[in-house]
Protein backbone atom coordinates (compact mmCIF):
# COMPACT_ATOMS: atom_id res chain seq x y z
CA UNK A 1 0.00 0.00 0.00
CA UNK A 2 0.96 3.68 -0.10
CA UNK A 3 1.60 5.60 3.12
CA UNK A 4 3.25 8.79 4.41
CA UNK A 5 6.45 7.61 6.11
CA UNK A 6 8.54 9.66 8.56
CA UNK A 7 12.28 9.36 7.89
CA UNK A 8 13.61 11.75 10.50
CA UNK A 9 13.29 15.49 11.22
CA UNK A 10 12.33 17.31 8.03
CA UNK A 11 12.06 14.14 5.96
CA UNK A 12 8.98 12.19 4.90
CA UNK A 13 7.68 10.51 1.75
CA UNK A 14 4.49 9.03 0.27
CA UNK A 15 5.80 5.59 -0.63
CA UNK A 16 5.15 1.87 -0.81
CA UNK A 17 5.04 -0.01 2.49
CA UNK A 18 3.77 -3.42 3.53
CA UNK A 19 0.04 -3.80 4.09
CA UNK A 20 -0.86 -4.02 7.78
CA UNK A 21 -2.01 -7.36 9.15
CA UNK A 22 -3.70 -8.51 12.32
CA UNK A 23 -1.22 -8.86 15.17
CA UNK A 24 -3.57 -9.33 18.11
CA UNK A 25 -7.05 -10.76 18.52
CA UNK A 26 -8.35 -7.29 19.44
CA UNK A 27 -7.12 -5.63 16.20
CA UNK A 28 -9.14 -4.31 13.28
CA UNK A 29 -7.84 -3.43 9.82
CA UNK A 30 -9.52 -0.35 8.37
CA UNK A 31 -9.39 0.78 4.74
CA UNK A 32 -8.85 4.53 4.98
CA UNK A 33 -11.30 6.64 3.03
CA UNK A 34 -10.59 9.99 4.71
CA UNK A 35 -7.74 11.28 6.81
CA UNK A 36 -6.29 14.62 7.79
CA UNK A 37 -3.07 16.28 8.96
CA UNK A 38 -2.69 17.48 12.53
CA UNK A 39 -0.45 20.18 13.90
CA UNK A 40 1.14 17.40 15.95
CA UNK A 41 2.30 15.77 12.72
CA UNK A 42 4.17 18.99 11.92
CA UNK A 43 5.73 18.90 15.39
CA UNK A 44 6.91 15.34 14.66
CA UNK A 45 8.46 16.43 11.38
CA UNK A 46 10.26 19.28 13.15
CA UNK A 47 11.74 16.80 15.64
CA UNK A 48 9.67 17.98 18.60
CA UNK A 49 8.45 14.42 19.34
CA UNK A 50 11.70 12.44 19.42
CA UNK A 51 10.11 9.13 20.45
CA UNK A 52 8.67 8.72 16.93
CA UNK A 53 11.14 6.38 15.19
CA UNK A 54 12.12 6.84 11.54
CA UNK A 55 10.13 4.49 9.36
CA UNK A 56 6.83 5.20 11.12
CA UNK A 57 3.69 5.84 9.07
CA UNK A 58 2.29 9.14 10.36
CA UNK A 59 -1.30 10.12 11.13
CA UNK A 60 -3.77 9.41 13.91
CA UNK A 61 -7.16 10.42 12.44
CA UNK A 62 -9.24 8.54 9.90
CA UNK A 63 -12.64 7.47 8.65
CA UNK A 64 -12.88 4.23 6.75
CA UNK A 65 -14.33 0.76 6.32
CA UNK A 66 -13.47 -2.22 8.49
CA UNK A 67 -12.07 -4.96 6.25
CA UNK A 68 -10.78 -7.47 8.80
CA UNK A 69 -11.12 -8.07 12.55
CA UNK A 70 -9.42 -10.19 15.16
CA UNK A 71 -11.22 -13.04 16.89
CA UNK A 72 -11.90 -11.01 20.06
CA UNK A 73 -13.44 -7.94 18.36
CA UNK A 74 -17.16 -7.64 19.11
CA UNK A 75 -18.16 -4.00 18.48
CA UNK A 76 -17.55 -3.86 14.72
CA UNK A 77 -17.42 -6.23 11.79
CA UNK A 78 -16.16 -6.10 8.18
CA UNK A 79 -18.15 -3.65 6.09
CA UNK A 80 -18.81 -1.20 8.95
CA UNK A 81 -18.01 2.45 8.32
CA UNK A 82 -16.11 3.76 11.32
CA UNK A 83 -14.27 6.68 12.83
CA UNK A 84 -10.74 5.80 13.93
CA UNK A 85 -9.95 7.67 17.14
CA UNK A 86 -6.57 9.27 17.74
CA UNK A 87 -6.47 7.42 21.09
CA UNK A 88 -6.66 3.66 21.55
CA UNK A 89 -7.76 2.09 24.83
CA UNK A 90 -7.33 -1.38 26.27
CA UNK A 91 -10.32 -0.82 28.59
CA UNK A 92 -8.77 -2.86 31.41
CA UNK A 93 -5.95 -0.87 33.01
CA UNK A 94 -6.31 1.57 35.91
CA UNK A 95 -6.38 4.63 33.66
CA UNK A 96 -8.87 3.18 31.18
CA UNK A 97 -11.21 2.25 34.03
CA UNK A 98 -11.11 5.93 35.01
CA UNK A 99 -11.81 7.04 31.43
CA UNK A 100 -8.27 8.41 31.07
CA UNK A 101 -7.67 6.52 27.83
CA UNK A 102 -4.81 8.77 26.79
CA UNK A 103 -2.74 7.32 29.64
CA UNK A 104 -3.59 3.67 28.84
CA UNK A 105 -1.06 1.20 30.28
CA UNK A 106 -2.27 -1.75 28.21
CA UNK A 107 -0.73 -0.87 24.88
CA UNK A 108 -3.03 2.04 24.08
CA UNK A 109 -2.98 5.81 24.45
CA UNK A 110 -1.65 7.92 21.59
CA UNK A 111 0.13 5.23 19.60
CA UNK A 112 -1.11 5.66 16.00
CA UNK A 113 1.46 7.62 14.02
CA UNK A 114 3.51 7.90 17.19
CA UNK A 115 4.65 4.52 18.48
CA UNK A 116 3.11 2.35 15.73
CA UNK A 117 2.17 2.93 12.11
CA UNK A 118 -0.63 5.44 11.69
CA UNK A 119 -3.55 6.42 9.50
CA UNK A 120 -2.06 8.54 6.70
CA UNK A 121 -2.15 5.45 4.54
CA UNK A 122 -4.48 3.32 2.45
CA UNK A 123 -4.96 0.89 5.35
CA UNK A 124 -4.37 1.10 9.10
CA UNK A 125 -4.24 -1.48 11.88
CA UNK A 126 -6.20 -0.30 14.92
CA UNK A 127 -5.39 -2.08 18.20
CA UNK A 128 -8.10 -2.53 20.86
CA UNK A 129 -10.72 -1.92 18.20
CA UNK A 130 -13.77 -2.31 20.45
CA UNK A 131 -12.95 0.94 22.26
CA UNK A 132 -10.90 2.65 19.57
CA UNK A 133 -13.24 2.87 16.58
CA UNK A 134 -16.77 4.26 16.49
CA UNK A 135 -19.61 3.24 14.19
CA UNK A 136 -20.68 6.18 12.05
CA UNK A 137 -24.25 7.18 11.18
CA UNK A 138 -24.70 7.31 7.44
CA UNK A 139 -25.89 10.92 7.63
CA UNK A 140 -22.51 12.14 8.94
CA UNK A 141 -20.20 13.01 6.07
CA UNK A 142 -16.66 11.69 6.21
CA UNK A 143 -15.15 15.20 5.96
CA UNK A 144 -17.11 16.13 9.08
CA UNK A 145 -16.57 12.89 10.95
CA UNK A 146 -12.78 12.91 10.64
CA UNK A 147 -12.69 16.09 12.75
CA UNK A 148 -14.05 14.02 15.63
CA UNK A 149 -10.96 11.81 15.62
CA UNK A 150 -8.88 14.47 17.38
CA UNK A 151 -9.53 18.20 17.18
CA UNK A 152 -13.05 18.37 18.57
CA UNK A 153 -12.47 15.95 21.48
CA UNK A 154 -9.15 17.65 22.23
CA UNK A 155 -10.63 21.14 22.21
CA UNK A 156 -13.62 20.03 24.26
CA UNK A 157 -11.83 17.93 26.88
CA UNK A 158 -8.42 19.58 27.22
CA UNK A 159 -9.57 23.13 26.54
CA UNK A 160 -13.18 23.68 27.56
CA UNK A 161 -13.69 21.03 30.24
CA UNK A 162 -10.22 21.36 31.80
CA UNK A 163 -10.70 25.12 31.70
CA UNK A 164 -14.06 24.75 33.47
CA UNK A 165 -15.82 27.19 31.14
CA UNK A 166 -19.05 28.40 32.75
CA UNK A 167 -21.97 30.63 31.78
CA UNK A 168 -20.96 34.28 31.86
CA UNK A 169 -17.22 33.64 31.57
CA UNK A 170 -14.78 35.56 29.44
CA UNK A 171 -12.82 33.00 27.44
CA UNK A 172 -9.65 33.90 25.54
CA UNK A 173 -8.36 31.41 22.96
CA UNK A 174 -4.75 31.98 21.97
CA UNK A 175 -4.20 30.39 18.59
CA UNK A 176 -7.00 30.19 16.01
CA UNK A 177 -5.76 27.17 14.14
CA UNK A 178 -7.91 24.03 13.90
CA UNK A 179 -7.76 23.21 17.62
CA UNK A 180 -8.30 26.82 18.68
CA UNK A 181 -11.28 27.18 16.35
CA UNK A 182 -12.73 23.94 17.68
CA UNK A 183 -12.29 25.33 21.21
CA UNK A 184 -14.23 28.44 20.19
CA UNK A 185 -17.06 26.24 18.94
CA UNK A 186 -17.02 23.99 22.01
CA UNK A 187 -16.88 26.87 24.49
CA UNK A 188 -20.18 28.18 23.15
CA UNK A 189 -21.89 25.06 24.50
CA UNK A 190 -21.45 26.61 27.97
CA UNK A 191 -22.79 30.11 27.23
CA UNK A 192 -19.78 32.29 28.06
CA UNK A 193 -20.33 36.04 28.05
CA UNK A 194 -17.66 36.55 25.42
CA UNK A 195 -14.96 34.69 23.52
CA UNK A 196 -11.79 36.48 22.41
CA UNK A 197 -9.58 34.94 19.72
CA UNK A 198 -5.88 35.73 19.37
CA UNK A 199 -3.78 34.87 16.33
CA UNK A 200 -1.28 36.30 13.86
CA UNK A 201 -3.12 35.32 10.68
CA UNK A 202 -6.00 37.51 9.43
CA UNK A 203 -7.73 34.56 7.72
CA UNK A 204 -7.76 32.61 11.00
CA UNK A 205 -9.15 35.58 12.88
CA UNK A 206 -11.84 35.87 10.21
CA UNK A 207 -12.64 32.17 10.69
CA UNK A 208 -12.80 32.72 14.46
CA UNK A 209 -15.40 35.47 13.99
CA UNK A 210 -17.38 33.29 11.62
CA UNK A 211 -17.41 30.45 14.15
CA UNK A 212 -18.54 32.56 17.08
CA UNK A 213 -15.72 34.64 18.56
CA UNK A 214 -17.04 37.96 19.87
CA UNK A 215 -13.72 39.79 19.53
CA UNK A 216 -10.46 39.07 17.72
CA UNK A 217 -7.02 40.57 18.09
CA UNK A 218 -3.65 40.23 16.38
CA UNK A 219 -1.14 38.51 18.65
CA UNK A 220 1.41 41.30 18.10
CA UNK A 221 -0.95 43.99 19.37
CA UNK A 222 -0.69 43.20 23.10
CA UNK A 223 -3.92 41.20 23.30
CA UNK A 224 -3.81 41.32 27.10
CA UNK A 225 -4.76 45.01 26.85
CA UNK A 226 -7.94 44.16 24.92
CA UNK A 227 -8.77 41.44 27.43
CA UNK A 228 -8.29 43.91 30.27
CA UNK A 229 -10.44 46.54 28.54
CA UNK A 230 -13.28 44.05 28.04
CA UNK A 231 -13.18 42.76 31.61
CA UNK A 232 -12.80 46.01 33.55
CA UNK A 233 -9.18 45.15 34.23
CA UNK A 234 -9.84 41.72 35.74
CA UNK A 235 -8.57 39.47 32.95
CA UNK A 236 -10.12 36.40 31.35
CA UNK A 237 -11.76 33.70 33.43
CA UNK A 238 -10.39 31.00 31.14
CA UNK A 239 -7.49 31.19 28.69
CA UNK A 240 -6.91 28.35 26.25
CA UNK A 241 -3.38 27.95 24.87
CA UNK A 242 -3.65 26.37 21.41
CA UNK A 243 -0.27 27.10 19.83
CA UNK A 244 2.51 25.36 21.71
CA UNK A 245 5.32 27.94 21.84
CA UNK A 246 6.75 29.74 24.89
CA UNK A 247 5.56 33.17 23.77
CA UNK A 248 1.91 32.12 23.49
CA UNK A 249 1.97 30.35 26.86
CA UNK A 250 3.43 33.39 28.56
CA UNK A 251 0.81 35.59 26.86
CA UNK A 252 -1.89 33.38 28.34
CA UNK A 253 -0.52 33.97 31.82
CA UNK A 254 -0.69 37.72 31.25
CA UNK A 255 -4.35 37.49 30.22
CA UNK A 256 -5.78 35.31 32.98
CA UNK A 257 -7.48 36.89 35.99
CA UNK A 258 -6.67 36.02 39.62
CA UNK A 259 -8.47 32.77 40.35
CA UNK A 260 -8.72 31.98 36.64
CA UNK A 261 -7.62 28.95 34.66
CA UNK A 262 -5.14 28.43 31.83
CA UNK A 263 -5.89 25.28 29.84
CA UNK A 264 -2.89 24.27 27.74
CA UNK A 265 -3.66 22.31 24.59
CA UNK A 266 -0.61 23.21 22.48
CA UNK A 267 2.16 20.66 21.89
CA UNK A 268 5.33 22.25 23.24
CA UNK A 269 8.72 21.37 21.82
CA UNK A 270 10.69 23.80 23.98
CA UNK A 271 10.83 24.63 27.70
CA UNK A 272 8.54 27.38 28.95
CA UNK A 273 9.36 29.79 31.76
CA UNK A 274 6.80 29.59 34.55
CA UNK A 275 6.82 32.80 36.60
CA UNK A 276 5.76 31.38 39.93
CA UNK A 277 7.18 34.45 41.64
CA UNK A 278 4.23 36.31 40.10
CA UNK A 279 1.62 33.57 39.91
CA UNK A 280 1.73 32.00 43.37
CA UNK A 281 -0.35 34.76 44.92
CA UNK A 282 -2.98 34.86 42.14
CA UNK A 283 -4.65 31.46 42.66
CA UNK A 284 -4.19 30.65 38.98
CA UNK A 285 -4.80 27.05 37.91
CA UNK A 286 -2.82 25.68 34.95
CA UNK A 287 -3.91 22.43 33.35
CA UNK A 288 -2.28 20.33 30.67
CA UNK A 289 -3.48 17.22 29.00
CA UNK A 290 -3.46 14.66 26.25
CA UNK A 291 -6.97 14.05 24.98
CA UNK A 292 -8.71 10.91 26.29
CA UNK A 293 -11.54 10.89 23.69
CA UNK A 294 -14.11 9.77 26.26
CA UNK A 295 -16.32 12.53 24.81
CA UNK A 296 -16.26 11.22 21.23
CA UNK A 297 -19.63 9.39 21.38
CA UNK A 298 -21.52 12.45 22.64
CA UNK A 299 -19.75 14.74 20.16
CA UNK A 300 -20.67 12.32 17.38
CA UNK A 301 -24.31 12.46 18.43
CA UNK A 302 -24.17 16.25 18.49
CA UNK A 303 -22.65 16.38 15.01
CA UNK A 304 -25.29 14.00 13.67
CA UNK A 305 -27.91 16.35 15.15
CA UNK A 306 -26.36 19.38 13.46
CA UNK A 307 -25.07 20.89 16.71
CA UNK A 308 -21.39 20.95 15.71
CA UNK A 309 -19.97 22.50 12.55
CA UNK A 310 -17.62 20.13 10.84
CA UNK A 311 -16.36 20.82 7.36
CA UNK A 312 -16.75 24.58 7.90
CA UNK A 313 -13.23 24.29 9.38
CA UNK A 314 -11.93 22.59 6.22
CA UNK A 315 -10.23 24.87 3.71
CA UNK A 316 -8.48 22.36 1.43
CA UNK A 317 -9.39 18.89 0.15
CA UNK A 318 -6.92 16.51 -1.50
CA UNK A 319 -6.85 12.93 -2.67
CA UNK A 320 -4.78 10.50 -0.62
CA UNK A 321 -2.09 10.34 -3.29
CA UNK A 322 -1.65 14.12 -2.92
CA UNK A 323 -0.37 13.66 0.65
CA UNK A 324 2.93 15.46 0.09
CA UNK A 325 1.21 18.42 -1.54
CA UNK A 326 -1.27 18.55 1.34
CA UNK A 327 1.58 18.65 3.87
CA UNK A 328 3.21 21.48 1.96
CA UNK A 329 -0.02 23.51 1.92
CA UNK A 330 -0.77 22.83 5.61
CA UNK A 331 2.77 23.60 6.77
CA UNK A 332 2.69 26.99 4.98
CA UNK A 333 -0.64 28.07 6.43
CA UNK A 334 0.43 31.72 6.66
CA UNK A 335 0.87 31.78 2.88
CA UNK A 336 -1.83 29.33 1.78
CA UNK A 337 -4.61 30.23 4.21
CA UNK A 338 -4.93 26.60 5.23
CA UNK A 339 -6.86 25.87 8.40
CA UNK A 340 -7.77 22.21 8.14
CA UNK A 341 -6.88 19.97 5.22
CA UNK A 342 -8.71 16.73 4.50
CA UNK A 343 -7.56 13.93 2.25
CA UNK A 344 -9.86 11.43 0.56
CA UNK A 345 -13.53 11.56 1.38
CA UNK A 346 -15.14 8.72 -0.48
CA UNK A 347 -18.89 9.12 -1.15
CA UNK A 348 -21.16 6.84 0.86
CA UNK A 349 -24.84 5.95 0.88
CA UNK A 350 -26.88 7.67 3.58
CA UNK A 351 -28.19 4.68 5.48
CA UNK A 352 -28.77 3.86 9.11
CA UNK A 353 -25.98 2.14 10.98
CA UNK A 354 -26.79 -1.35 12.23
CA UNK A 355 -27.54 -1.79 15.90
CA UNK A 356 -24.36 -2.18 17.91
Amino acid sequence: MKALVFHGPGESAWEDVADPGLQDATDAIVRVDTTTICGTDLHILKGDVPEVPPGTVLGHEAVGEVVEIGSDVRAVRPGDRVLVSCITACGRCRFCRDGAYGQCLGGGGWILGHLINGAQAEYVRVPHADLSVHLLPGAVDSKDAVLLADIFPTAYEVGVLNGCVRPGDTVAVVGAGPIGLAAIVAAQLYSPERIIAVDLAPNRLDAAKRLGADAVVDAVEEPELLVADLTEGLGADVVVEAVGVPESFEACLRMVRPGGRVANIGVHGKPVTLHLEELWIKNVTITTGLVDTYSTPILLRMMAAGRLPGSSLVTHIFQLEQMEEAYDVFSRAADTGAIKVVLGGQPHDVVSVRAA
